[in-house]
């Protein structure tokens, strides 16, 4: 495990900022799931599953809100021409599987609630507009046709999806075992983010079928381009206990992303 840095330095090479119930980033409702316990490692290795992947567009036709608030001259902070473009399509990140991400009237965490986005959320449609608070960064966007602030810790931009099976174990030196799929993910997840002081929050809960499966938020690299990784981990069930069967990552980019690839 010693060399797990080298493993998040080749992610971020490879693949290579975000409010929900946790609107700030001091908030004391942050539900941020950090591994404490990892399992041994498992010495067979398995085949990997097929590699997929998806691209998510950089703009989208803004549709036409029932409601609005982003207009108002009295809003809270001062504008700043940071931040996403009109028309440019986002996504939820960072946020917990049993949480949401609060849309409000208005920029803050203390301005009234319109809707709660879903973690994994990826079809928001930025309307051009940020506020800076101090702490944080608020931009409106549409949400199914109603129109709200969100901090911008919990927004990001979805690029290419790579299987990374083989970096993965290549670097563990070996597959890796747990005893639960939750386990399991915190191993990769915190594999990918080595001795960097990321966030490691899980986006989708584990369930069990033919395979084990859990979604893993590593967010907060210090690279101004790429925010983080989604992390998608397959394990196979033997004997009441799960090996890793496959890794696929999505990168996170924090400034757009064209044909796949963070700007």
């Amino acid at each position: 495990m010693g060399s797990r840095p080298a493993l998040a330095a080749l992610v971020v090479s490879i693949l290579l900022l975000g409010a929900c119930g946790e609107d700030v980033a001091t908030s004391t409702t942050t539900t941020t799931v950090r591994a404490t316990t990892t399992s041994s490692l498992a010495t067979t290795t398995t085949s990997s599953l097929a590699t997929t992947t998806s691209t998510t567009a950089t703009t989208t036709t803004s549709a036409p809100a029932s409601t609005s608030s982003t207009g108002s001259s009295e809003l809270p902070g001062e504008p700043t021409d940071f931040g996403p473009a009109a028309g440019d399509t986002l996504a939820v990140v960072g946020v917990a599987h049993d949480d949401v991400l609060n849309l409000r009237a208005a920029p803050g965490a203390d301005q009234e609630i319109l809707d709660g986005i879903p973690p994994t959320y990826e079809a928001l449609t930025a309307l051009g507009q940020t506020r800076e608070l101090p702490g944080s960064l608020w931009i409106g966007v549409d949400y199914e046709g109603t129109e709200g602030w969100v901090n911008l810790r919990f927004i990001g931009y979805l690029g290419d999806t790579t299987d990374i099976t083989h970096t993965v174990t290549e670097q563990l030196g070996g597959t890796p075992g747990a005893e639960t799929m939750l386990d399991l993910g915190l191993i990769v997840a915190e594999g990918i983010a080595g001795d960097a002081s990321a966030d490691i929050v899980m986006s989708v809960a584990p369930s069990v079928s033919d395979l084990g499966e859990v979604t893993f938020d590593v967010t907060g690299f210090e690279d101004d381009s790429v925010r983080g990784s989604r992390l998608h981990v397959f394990g196979q069930p033997i004997d009441e206990a799960f090996l890793l069967a496959s890794v696929e990552a999505t990168v996170i980019c924090a400034r757009g992303v064209d044909a796949g690839i963070c700007l």
